[in-house]
């Protein structure tokens, strides 16, 4: 009875994030109504050459931050490959979508079914997430320093969080080395020097790439942000992506950090954080699917037959281009290529001497003027000796 409870109370939780994720997002279409013209000019008025930017960017950030629960997963003692587990990170951007926690836990739930021996256990995996959840916390409270003007908060906010994520590293790095096995194992890549430069430099480039995508598109829509005003707006779409905004997350955080320079400016950058964000992660999402369904054991097995004929049709193509170099080589005349074309008293293309091996089935060479007979070049030869 009690996996019945709570798997009522998982769907229960589910509905009301979904509910509370359209319920956001129809608010702050409601707020922006008045400016719809305002709105779509400066959604549709971005360059294409800049949105594929941003969705490349985002596929970048994605790939980062995959290699490092890759890096934390395999320092936990897990054995999974790379791109098993790349697939497993691609499929939790669906329930990402929605809300950030349902995108961890689709990851680790695409994981175990993937790779059930080869991964640790769910504790263990939990585990895992929480090196990237602290360095991306040290980054966020190094530089919260940037919503500070947008927000009107005090100058010690800052000071604050990094005490605050200082406090809790240190908790977690105490429950580790006592009890606390499952989180012992997730933790395990801060252990190392190695661990540490891998993982903090695979979290600094999604970083970067998602600070770099949302300065691209604020300029695109012609908002004049600095990088600083991106930095904010990453902060405040992370902050808020822990709430159940949904797909209005990106507007949401634009409107907060850069209302005040335009409100339909700002939430036309926040829809196209959205769209191209969306674009880059149903695009990894699709990579994954597709791989998945190729590495199939029945696809393998229906893929058998038109490998080997694949390869039956390269290797007679390989011997056929052989055979017709070969033939090619073999008639053409190379060797009065390899002396002077034409000399006093030697015709042009005069015929080789033939090898000795040969006998005197082929023709003699005429000995040219200034050069002495082969014979006596032989003797000559023997002499010096």
């Amino acid at each position: 009875m009690l996996p019945a409870v709570r798997q009522a109370r998982r769907r229960h939780r589910t509905a009301v994030t979904v509910v509370a994720a359209i319920t956001a997002s129809v608010a702050l279409g409601l707020v922006v109504i008045g400016k719809w013209d305002e709105l779509e000019t400066g959604v549709t008025g971005a360059p294409i050459t800049i949105a594929a930017a941003a969705v490349l960017l985002q596929m970048v950030a994605l790939v980062a931050r995959s290699e490092a629960w890759y890096t934390c997963v395999r320092a936990g003692g897990g054995t999974v490959g790379r791109r098993t587990l790349f697939r497993a990170s691609s499929m939790g951007f669906v329930g990402g979508m929605l809300h950030t926690q349902l995108g961890t836990a689709a990851r680790i739930a695409a994981l175990r079914r993937s790779a059930p021996d080869a991964s640790p256990g769910v504790p263990a995996l939990i585990g895992a997430e929480l090196p990237i959840l602290i360095v991306e916390g040290g980054l966020a409270a190094l530089t919260s320093f940037t919503l500070v003007g947008p927000l009107g908060l005090p100058w010690w906010v800052p000071v604050i969080c990094l005490g605050a994520v200082a406090a809790a590293s240190a908790a977690l790095r105490t429950m580790a080395a006592a009890r606390a096995r499952w989180l012992r194992s997730g933790l395990a890549v801060m252990r190392t020097l190695d661990g540490r430069v891998r993982l903090a430099a695979f979290v600094l480039i999604a970083v970067l790439a998602q600070v770099a995508r949302n300065w691209l598109l604020l300029h695109a829509v012609g908002v004049d942000a600095s990088v600083f005003d991106a930095i904010a707006v990453l902060i405040a779409v992370v902050t808020l992506g822990q709430l159940p905004f949904g797909l209005s997350v990106g507007a949401a955080a634009s409107v907060l950090i850069l209302g005040p320079q335009g409100v339909a400016a700002a939430a036309a950058a926040g829809v196209l954080l959205t769209a191209t964000g969306t674009v880059g992660g149903l695009a990894f999402a699709a990579w994954g699917a597709l791989d998945m369904g190729l590495s199939h054991p029945r696809v393998k097995l229906l893929a058998d037959p038109l490998r080997l004929v694949l390869g039956a049709l390269s290797a007679q193509l390989l011997r056929s281009v052989e055979r017709a170099c070969f033939d090619l080589v073999g008639n053409l005349q190379i060797g009065p290529m390899l002396l002077p074309a034409y000399a006093p008293g030697l015709p042009a293309r005069a015929p080789l001497m033939a090898p000795a091996s040969q006998g005197a089935a082929g023709p003699a060479m005429a000995p040219r003027p200034g050069f002495p007979p082969p014979a006596l070049l032989g003797r000559e030869t023997g002499k010096s000796r």
